[in-house]
C-alpha cells in the first residue's frame, strides 16, 4: 500500500504494520481502542499514515522501556510543535527519571537478593561437604 516511507501521502495497511513491527493486528487495534492511533478509514478499512506509524513506532518503545500505557498517551497527547515541543519534552525528561530510579532501585534489591542466595548457596554447600566430607561443586 506504500510507495516510501519519505512521500508525506504514504499509507499503510493495519496488516503491514503488524508485520513490519512483529505485532499483531489485534495489539494495533487496542492502541487504536486505548486512543494512542486514529487511522483513517476507507468504508471498514483503516488506513494509517506516517503520523499513525510514527506514534505506533513510540509506542513500542515506551512499552519495552517500561513506560505505562496512560505514560505513553500522555506524552503523546502533549505534541505541539508550535510550543517548540517544551511540554512534551518536561514531561518526558521527568517519566524518565522516574524510570530511572525505579529501574535503579530494582537492580539494588536484585543485587541485594542476588548476594543473599550466593551466601545461603556457599553456607549450604559447606554443610553438606562437612557431612560428606565429600567436595560439593557449588
Amino acid at each position: 500500500m506504500h510507495d516510501t516511507a519519505e512521500d508525506p501521502t504514504t499509507l499503510y495497511a493495519i496488516a503491514e504494520l503488524a508485520e513490519e513491527f512483529g505485532i499483531s493486528t489485534r495489539a494495533i487495534r487496542f492502541y487504536e481502542a486505548k486512543g494512542l492511533l486514529n487511522p483513517d478509514r476507507v468504508g471498514k478499512t483503516r488506513v494509517f499514515r506516517r503520523r499513525d506509524r510514527a506514534r505506533l513506532v513510540l509506542i513500542l518503545r515506551g512499552k519495552r522501556l517500561g513506560f505505562t500505557l496512560n505514560d505513553i498517551g500522555e506524552y503523546l497527547s502533549l505534541y505541539d510543535p508550535a510550543d517548540g515541543l517544551k511540554a512534551q519534552d518536561s514531561l518526558l525528561l521527568k517519566k524518565v527519571d522516574d524510570r530511572l530510579a525505579q529501574l535503579e532501585a530494582q537492580r539494588a534489591d536484585l543485587d541485594k537478593t542476588i548476594g543473599e542466595l550466593r551466601e545461603i548457596k556457599d553456607l549450604a554447600a559447606s554443610r553438606l561437604e562437612a557431612r560428606t566430607s565429600e567436595p560439593v561443586k557449588a
